[in-house]
């Protein structure tokens, strides 16, 4: 039972690892104004140093600003502890910080939409599907609609999964069982029922399923394979960032793999095998060796950061990062058992035009 437990726990650390934080909401007078529903709540790490509660919370509630944190305090709708607490509140390693608000969170709704999707393979059980760059997979602050979820719930309810109370597109126990970022493409296994989520989150949990991606780096990566540990968090001067968190003080372990296919001297084209599924984290892991992602814009690598200062080769960047206006990440490949007929099953997901035309540029470069 108790490994049971340690299961669940760890598939949800992977999925609110990709989850988008919904902001605070504004504060509605009515009725029920004397119950108080918990909207947030964090534990601060071992490794947490006193930090103001109103920091503390702008840097994990994505969308808010401090003023309306400290709006919230004055309410008293902020507790430490359980206990009511000013803005100017310590946050100390282990304290349990909640926000609560006189009315229960309004949960974000799964609408079905008409937006095409990409299917590789599909049965009663599950789907695959190659995600394109730029789309997100699910809806949050900011993406409230035409997301990879809304298009999986429209197909679903064409396929008769959503219909005679037989599924809900609200529903977790069905849908997304990983996560991929926007500007990331390839591959993401769905479970169209429960037990097939169950299984498949279970695979994910032991480390059985087969996770690669193909990416393109800044620099000259010199051994031909490697691994890299170290535990990523939110980056607490940049909350839009995750970082790999000095000697593993607190964050959430991550392991990365990676096998060089070819070089092209200011570049290195990588394969990436996922032991863990952390927010960005092979982009993490990569900066945190010195090797950026190519054009990854909140990285950093959307600049020229290896060659020469020459113009003809700033042209050349340029028109790469106009070939292949993302990240160079692509999800390749995808493996794990089938939760009904125990077959094992492998897709592969060719690179994607973008990055295909990127790294034939570099490929032909003098």
């Amino acid at each position: 039972m108790k490994e049971r437990h340690e299961e669940i726990d760890e598939y949800k650390d992977e999925i609110e690892d990709y989850n988008d934080d919904s902001i605070l909401e504004d504060e509605q007078e009515g009725e029920g104004e004397n119950e108080l529903y918990e909207h947030f709540r964090f534990t601060a790490d071992r490794g947490q140093t006193q930090l103001r509660v109103d920091k503390f919370l702008v840097d994990r509630i994505t969308g808010t600003s401090r003023n309306r944190i400290q709006q919230a305090a004055d309410a008293g709708y902020i507790l430490a502890n359980g206990e009511p607490v000013k803005d100017n509140y310590r946050v100390k390693p282990y304290d349990i910080i909640s926000v609560v608000l006189n009315r229960p969170r309004q949960e974000l709704v799964i609408i079905p939409e008409p937006i095409p999707i990409d299917i590789v393979y599909e049965d009663d059980d599950l789907m695959v599907v190659n995600k394109p760059p730029g789309l997100v997979v699910h809806p949050g602050h900011g993406n409230y609609s035409g997301t990879l979820v809304n298009a999986i719930a429209w197909h679903l309810q064409l396929k008769g999964v959503l219909c005679n109370n037989r599924g809900n597109a609200n529903d977790p126990r069905l849908g997304l069982v990983h996560r991929i970022d926007k500007e990331t493409s390839g591959l993401l296994v769905i479970a169209k029922n429960p037990d097939a989520k169950t299984h498949l989150a279970a695979q994910f949990f032991h480390k059985t399923s087969k996770r690669q991606y193909v990416a393109l780096v800044w620099g000259n990566v010199k051994a031909d394979d490697g691994r890299i540990e170290g535990n990523i968090g939110r980056n607490p001067n940049d909350r839009m960032q995750m970082m790999v968190v000095p000697n593993n003080e607190w964050g959430k372990t991550a392991v990365t793999r990676y096998h060089v296919k070819e070089r092209f001297g200011y570049t290195t084209l990588i394969e990436c095998r996922l032991e863990t599924g952390r927010t960005h984290q092979i982009r993490v892991h990569m900066k945190s060796i010195g090797h950026i992602l190519f054009n990854d814009i909140r990285y950093g690598g959307a600049e020229i950061l290896r060659g020469t200062n020459s113009t003809k080769y700033r042209q050349f960047i340029e028109n790469c990062f106009d070939v292949c206006p993302r990240q160079a990440l692509h999800a390749q490949t995808l493996g794990f058992i089938h939760p009904r007929t125990k077959e094992e099953m492998f897709f592969e997901s060719p690179i994607p035009d973008d990055m295909a035309q990127l790294i034939e540029k570099w490929r032909r470069y003098e």
